[in-house]
């Protein structure tokens, strides 16, 4: 993990000594876009970065993740928050439109997570039961939609492609929580960073309507917690990572260097996720 940011740092020093653009890390305009399943995250890094630098501009807008990339390679966005791996096409088009080497930005674990009504009798799910789901007609599972963040990750866990997994749909992750007593057999499935802040007053509301289930897979049942996605216990941990098209060292990889560095590092803690680069250390005095 270290080797990647140092990479990064390098790269960006280079590229600023090359290039003299109008914006650098501490002033400029620029748009991220990242999925609303990111969002609390997302806001927590731009707000602290804009405070730290009242010069910097940085637009947030969310879209799903598949519209996110489209903006990044269309010059639409300067970064782009993501979640999956890429595919293959994916990254011959990247590479043929961004004049960049490969290398995303990781900086947070985050996790899919399966809830339901606190009254609801499921206990836990098994990880060969959430694909029977997926492929069945029944559509228990609910999803805030198509073309997210939440159903990419899923299917390429699974190795299906988007159009074969069949579920139901509300329009955000925050809707499938408040809504989810309506539909007292169903499951919904939420990015854990929607209810992850262990302060967060609208957090903790979420968290009061549902219950988390554990995943039983290879014979242990895990519940998503840091500590779980530290070292990816949890069948659902996914990384979350920055790509940019920003050719310099400007706005944008600025701002990737900060989320990656300890100050950003300390921030996507106190949203709830684990971070990338920050392990909590713990001291034992005998």
């Amino acid at each position: 993990m270290k080797h990647s940011i140092l990479i990064l740092f390098c790269f960006c020093f280079l590229l600023s000594c090359k290039e003299d653009k109008s914006d650098n890390p501490q002033r400029g305009d620029i748009t991220i876009v990242a999925d609303e399943s990111f969002h609390n995250v997302t806001e927590a890094l731009t707000y602290r970065y804009m405070q730290a630098y009242p010069d910097a501009k940085i637009n947030v807008v969310y879209k799903k993740e598949n519209a996110a990339l489209s903006d990044l390679l269309n010059n639409k966005a300067r970064v782009v928050i993501m979640s999956r791996e890429l595919t293959d096409q994916e990254r011959k088009l990247y590479d043929s439109q961004v004049a960049l080497p490969w290398q995303p930005a990781y900086f947070a674990a985050d996790a899919l997570i399966f809830v339901v009504p606190k009254n609801s009798p499921i206990t836990h799910l098994t990880y060969d039961q959430i694909r029977d789901e997926l492929l069945s007609g029944e559509r228990q599972l609910i999803f805030d939609g198509a073309d997210g963040s939440n159903t990419n990750y899923i299917a390429q866990v699974y190795g299906l492609s988007s159009r074969e997994i069949k579920y139901s749909a509300l329009d955000s992750n925050e809707q499938i929580i408040e809504d989810l007593q309506k539909y007292p057999s169903h499951i919904g499935v939420v990015s854990y960073n929607t209810i992850s802040r262990p302060h967060g007053k609208e957090a903790k509301m979420l968290r009061d309507q549902v219950k988390i289930l554990p995943i039983e897979k290879d014979g242990q049942t895990i519940y998503p917690s840091q500590v779980t996605m530290r070292d990816q216990r949890y069948p659902f941990t996914r990384m979350l990572y920055f790509l940019t098209n920003e050719g310099y060292f400007g706005l944008g990889n600025g701002f990737i260097r900060y989320s990656c560095t300890q100050i950003g590092q300390i921030i996507v803690e106190k949203q709830g996720l684990q971070p990338y680069y920050l392990y909590k250390r713990e001291v034992r005095l005998q």
